[in-house]
């Protein structure tokens, strides 16, 4: 029995509330699964009136009990507790210390004021043990102990309705139908005699009070009637708290979970000798119970399988049905929740819910963004596979952009349905429209990664079309070099803006935005043709150079030019002047806009025609240059269009000029050595002078046949040894060489001639003996020129210079 009522002193003689006492008490009875279905029984009495007996025999506990052979004393000090067994609902006994006790003595008021404070307090039914021979007597020892209760009860605000269960011990042979009227007229005097506030002086006694009254035989004279009557009585604390129950009608309960809390709360309250707010402490109570069942669950949730098994899924990926499980774990502790905090005072227990749920739900929330985050990291890797899937098969790109826009988006927004809990309407806005410029920009980055692969690509192909094309002309490089350009600009421009266009198409761009892309295509051609007309520039000496030795040193067949002295090396010269000017003329600047320009003009007239613009008589005074070659720009020539400005161009010219000087200079060379060449004969009137000096001579050859003879033999010789020497050829590189060479080949070639002559005479003839090696005078003179494919190329002067030296000491020799 003592292990099941858990007796407990809950507040000892000097006031002391016992709290760990109460913790191990609630603990160990499991109140708190009580809710409001249990009932609290006190009992108040004068000292050593068999109050622990009573409640011993009434409800199995194991109250201390007074020896009455050691005579009467004070036995219970304080308050003390206990479960009473057997009886249902759970039932809390509680024993409270006698009143008009000696060992108080006068402090004993004190005391007992405050202890039947906190009975009427805490309990529902009050029982008030009392002698039956103190009924009807006016100073008897229960009207001090009514007076007090009556008087603590205007203490508390709103008062609780208690039942007052009179317990009148030692009945004797009066009935107790005689003895109740009695006790009622007293307690109603009792009651209308105690102060009261205004607000309850009119205020009957049943409004705070169901009086009750029943009574025993003596304990100690008739025990086992005693405990027949004792064990009736406790038959009506069976069910107390039901409709009809001692308690039926109680008021202000507060759950059994708040019990331990509400009753050190009204204590403290007590002892601070304050009044006691009842439906105040109910709502503190109320709020401190709620917040801490609120705190529990919110730490269970934290600690709770499910929630760190969602946690753990979510840190790998999103998860599917996130909301439902999520929802799961939030409905169990928010169930919980109002399960336990069902009984306590509702505007406190919704308030508490609410603070519950907004700290789980921003508990709950950063893995509620974190699914989120996966959703939209999903949606978009998604739509980046899908676009590049979709552009690969060749589909537009403002098409595919839009499709995979839309199925992407779509997958989020059932991702978050998914994802969402009916506890808390979360925006998911944020992070959607974060999905959204996250979809743009990719969506921007590509289009311009694609745009810029399609004008790479058609840059190319421009350069390509251009450039080879461009090159040709310039090095053609004439009077329709220019225009030609233009037409080729023009029409790769053309048709590279028609296949770009519709390039682009599929990208749905605005037309302002095609139209500046459309002209930037435009632009590069041009850049390029600027380009390579720039590049070209660079080369116009060596252009010139060659353009002006393929006209001196070619015919108009382009057959290369044999200087035989008939031509006009000065009009030749002229003409690949010209020529190579013109090319200059050409190179000066860029004509991609067909503006007219005098540029070959001043050129000609400046460089080689030698007509100067004559200057007014003011620029004269002034000292002002006429040359109009003396200046930066071209006239009518922006300077952006200018590749090689006049300065450059008299520059060039110099350079030119000074360069090819050295052609003209063995071109005329060469005339002249085949002028001389080809007049080994005498003059005219040398031989006229032979004709009339030698005539008689010619007259006695035709009259001697003999002479004849011998003149005929002579010449068949002579043509022998022409034809064996090669006279002509020998005179061909001057008189002197002509003359060494064969001085120095005579002899060996009569003695040869005889020779063979002789063997022909024999019948034995011989192969005809090699040629003599070529004189040292000789090989120098014919290493002077040389004939090439392209025509005569001379020797540098360094040559020329050894060849003279060579000649010299052939002379001296």
């Amino acid at each position: 029995m003592e292990d099941q009522c858990c007796s407990t002193q809950l507040i000892d003689g000097d006031g002391e509330f016992n709290v760990a006492g109460l913790d191990n008490f609630v603990r160990t009875t499991k109140l708190t699964d009580c809710g409001l279905s249990y009932a609290v029984v006190a009992i108040m009495g004068p000292q050593s009136s068999g109050k622990s007996t009573l409640m011993n025999h009434l409800f199995h506990t194991n109250f201390r009990e007074m020896d009455a052979y050691r005579g009467r004393s004070q036995t219970t000090k304080g308050i003390w507790m206990a479960k009473c067994v057997g009886i249902e609902p759970f039932t809390i006994a509680m024993d409270l210390e006698g009143t008009d006790g000696r060992e108080r003595g006068e402090d004993d008021t004190a005391f007992e004021k405050q202890s039947a404070l906190f009975a009427l307090a805490i309990a529902d039914i009050v029982l008030i043990n009392m002698w039956c021979h103190d009924i009807g007597r006016e100073q008897a020892a229960n009207k001090p102990l009514l007076k007090t209760v009556f008087q603590v009860m205007m203490r508390l605000f709103s008062p609780r309705k208690t039942t007052l269960l009179f317990v009148i011990r030692d009945k004797t042979k009066t009935p107790i139908e005689y003895l109740e009227p009695i006790l009622r007229e007293d307690i109603e005097k009792i009651w209308d005699v105690v102060p009261k506030p205004n607000a309850h002086k009119n205020t009957p006694l049943s409004e705070f009070f169901n009086v009750e009254v029943t009574g025993l035989s003596s304990y100690e004279e008739k025990e086992e009637q005693f405990k027949q009557q004792v064990a009736e009585l406790r038959q009506r604390f069976f069910y107390s708290i039901s409709p009809g129950g001692l308690a039926g009608d109680r008021r202000g309960v507060v759950p059994a979970s708040g019990f331990s809390f509400s009753a050190q709360q009204i204590w403290k309250v007590i002892r601070e000798n304050k009044d006691l707010d009842l439906p105040a402490h109910k709502v503190m109570v109320a709020t401190v119970r709620c917040e801490e069942i609120a705190n529990e669950k919110l730490r269970l949730l934290s600690v709770d399988e499910g929630w760190l098994a969602l946690v753990e899924a979510v840190q790998a990926g999103p998860v599917s049905g996130f909301g439902k499980k999520l929802g799961a774990v939030l409905d169990t502790y928010f169930s919980e929740y109002d399960l336990e905090a069902i009984y306590f005072d509702e505007g406190v227990r919704n308030a508490k819910r609410r603070q519950l749920e907004s700290k789980a739900l921003d508990f709950v929330h950063p893995l509620y963004s974190a699914m989120l985050g996966h959703l939209r990291s999903k949606a978009f890797e998604s739509f980046k596979t899908r676009l590049e899937q979709l552009l690969n098969k060749g589909e537009g790109f403002a098409a595919s952009v839009s499709s995979c826009t839309q199925s992407c988006m779509l997958e989020y927004d059932q991702g978050c349905a998914d994802a969402a809990i009916r506890q808390a309407n979360w925006d998911a806005s944020k992070v959607r429209e974060k999905l959204c410029r996250d979809i743009d920009a990719h969506a921007s980055s590509v289009r311009s990664a694609k745009l810029a692969e399609i004008i790479a690509d058609y840059e190319k192909k421009l350069a390509e079309a251009l450039i080879a094309p461009v090159e040709s002309l310039f090095e053609v490089c004439s009077e329709d070099t220019w225009p030609s350009i233009r037409r080729l600009l023009k029409r790769e421009s053309e048709a590279a803006v028609l296949d770009f266009s519709t390039a682009i198409t599929g990208f749905e761009l605005d037309q302002s935005i095609v139209d500046t892309m459309v002209q930037n295509v435009r632009s590069y051609a041009r850049n390029v043709v600027e380009k390579k007309a720039r590049e070209e520039s660079g080369k116009v000496l060596i252009r010139m150079k060659e353009r002006f030795s393929a006209v001196f040193n070619h015919d108009n067949d382009s057959m290369p030019r044999v200087w035989t002295g008939k031509e006009d090396i000065r009009k030749i010269m002229k003409d690949a002047h010209l020529v190579s000017l013109k090319l200059l003329s050409v190179m000066a600047a860029i004509r991609l806009d067909e503006k007219p320009d005098k540029i070959e003009t001043v050129l000609v007239s400046s460089l080689i025609d030698g007509t100067l613009t004559v200057s007014s008589s003011r620029d004269r005074s002034l000292g002002t240059s006429a040359d109009p070659l003396a200046s930066s720009t071209w006239e009518e020539v922006s300077r952006k269009d200018t590749l090689i400005t006049p300065v450059q161009c008299k520059s060039l010219w110099r350079q030119f000029k000074a360069e090819t000087e050295y052609t003209v200079t063995q071109a005329v060379s060469a005339q002249e050595a085949h002028k001389r060449s080809n007049n080994w004969l005498p003059p005219p009137w040398a031989i006229v002078a032979m004709v009339v000096l030698g005539f008689n001579e010619f007259m006695l050859l035709l009259k001697n046949p003999l002479y004849l003879m011998v003149l005929f033999i002579a010449y068949l010789l002579s043509k022998a040894l022409w034809v064996q020497m090669d006279i002509s050829g020998e005179f061909r590189h001057g008189t002197l060489a002509g003359l060494i060479s064969i001085s120095s080949r005579f002899l060996p070639t009569v003695m040869n001639l005889l020779k063979r002559l002789a063997e022909e005479a024999q019948g034995h003839p011989t192969t005809e003996a090699p040629r003599p090696q070529q004189s040292l005078a000789e090989s120098a003179v014919s290493s002077n020129i040389s004939s090439s494919d392209s025509g005569l190329e001379y020797s540098s002067p360094n040559m020329t210079h050894r060849r003279s030296m060579k000649s010299e000491e052939v002379e001296v020799s």
